[in-house]
């Protein structure tokens, strides 16, 4: 299963629509945005992507609270399983316990992926490319034994368009 992840959306709503059109061109069946989704927009891009997804409220988004039954929007830490794999989201990086085979987090604005003892941290970066001229995001690909995270960068130039770059990152599962 490849699962598209995002964070860090701010309002840059087309940023997002960007990475989102880019990650499912690439074969994501899920989305995860791990916080500061900040714009309406942005929620309607998740609920009409075509794929399932869920959203974690991050520091910036209290106002979001309004809308809360119609999208699917969660509270920190928010666990879950998907293709029997346990997940635990969150945006602020308070959660980090390796309890879950995989812990997502946003805030931070960097993109960390690490493996320790059978457990990945991962976060996607930042799209809103407010810490640096560059947009961010992540793709994990679960495979029976092992893990594969891409981590994609756009460099931003109002200039011209530019494509993304990737980076893979490969880790033996424990199961």
């Amino acid at each position: 299963m490849k699962i598209g992840i995002i964070s860090d959306t701010h309002t840059k709503v087309l940023f997002a629509k960007d990475a989102l059109d880019m990650l499912i061109e690439n074969g994501a069946e899920f989305i995860i945005h791990a916080g500061d989704i900040c714009e309406y927009e942005t929620l309607e891009l998740l609920k009409n992507c075509g794929k399932r997804y869920v959203a974690v409220y991050g520091n910036n988004d209290a106002h979001l609270v309004q809308f809360h039954n119609e999208y699917n929007l969660v509270q920190e830490p928010n666990y879950f399983k998907l293709a029997n794999t346990t997940f635990k989201l969150m945006h602020l990086p308070f959660y980090m316990t390796p309890d879950t085979e995989i812990v997502i987090s946003g805030h931070t604005h960097e993109f960390h992926s690490e493996f320790v003892k059978g457990t990945l941290f991962l976060n996607p970066g930042e799209i809103c490319a407010r810490s640096k001229p560059i947009s961010e995001c992540a793709m994990l690909e679960l495979l029976e034994d092992k893990l594969i995270v891409t981590h994609y960068t756009k460099k931003i130039d109002k200039k011209k368009e530019k494509p993304f770059k990737e980076k893979t990152f490969k880790y033996k599962r424990k199961k």
